[in-house]
């Protein structure tokens, strides 16, 4: 599994941060990885950010607090707009292919 470095991560800082604060709000147990465009570096400066949460209790087990976050990152004083899908919802081909190559966002249980 190739987990690369935050620094990959095509974000600026700032919302990086931003990011981060509203998952330890919304989600303060969730694993969280960046997969997708801003990851592989096929991105532009409004790409989209591509997140998905996992349960690092038991990875098939649904986050019930997803729609909150969702609806707190739209909010969100960032520009771009971040998708959030469930690892648990997701077919296992998904998970194979984010799999080749994401950024950990944020640890399960980290403040």
């Amino acid at each position: 599994m190739p987990r690369l470095d935050a620094a990959a991560l095509h974000l600026l800082p700032r919302y990086l941060e931003l990011v981060r604060t509203v998952l330890s709000r919304h989600l303060p147990q969730a694993e969280v990885w960046a997969y997708g465009s801003r990851v592989n570096g096929d991105c532009h400066e409004a790409s989209d950010l591509d997140l998905v949460v996992r349960n690092p209790a038991a990875f098939d087990e649904v986050l019930p607090d997803l729609p909150d976050l969702k609806e707190a990152l739209v909010e969100s004083n960032l520009p771009i707009r971040v998708d959030v899908v469930d690892w648990a919802r997701i077919p296992e081909s998904f998970r194979r292919e984010i799999e080749r190559a994401y950024v950990v966002v944020r640890r399960g249980g980290e403040e």
